[in-house]
């Protein structure tokens, strides 16, 4: 017996009972009953602008003091401290890499220059240096 023939039995349609199932609960629904669409989000009146990032930011590879790795450090935001830490990890999840926060820089692990450049200018800062 080959592992086709052991296969073909899993994939069959569900025995009457089940179906038996259903058509008696679909007898119960009310004439003319149809399933509720997808409600549409209402536009809002007043949408705001986006929010505006920091006015610059400077994203450099460092290898110095990290036993020969490589990471990336984006500093100069002028962020709060809890600010900081929220990018730091909003930066982390969507560039899918480890880092963290040291003093008023964001240090995040491997070379991750371009990616960081493209994730902080959609975030809004207005000028991205790569250094």
């Amino acid at each position: 017996m080959g592992k086709r023939d052991r296969d073909e039995g899993k994939l069959a349609a569900p025995q009457a009972p089940f179906n038996a199932a259903l058509a008696r609960l679909k007898e119960r629904l009310p004439e003319g009953w149809s399933p509720p669409a997808e409600a549409e989000p209402a536009p809002e009146a007043s949408a705001a602008p986006p929010a505006k990032g920091p006015a610059r930011a400077v994203v450099r590879l460092e290898r110095k003091g990290r036993g020969g790795k490589e990471a990336t450090v984006v500093e100069k935001l002028a962020l709060a401290p809890a600010a900081l830490s929220a990018w730091a990890d909003e930066l982390k999840r969507a560039l899918g890499c480890g880092g963290a926060v040291e003093e008023d820089a964001i240090v995040l692990q491997g070379d991750q220059r371009e990616r960081a450049r493209r994730w902080l200018e959609a975030k809004g800062v207005r000028k991205v240096i790569l250094g």
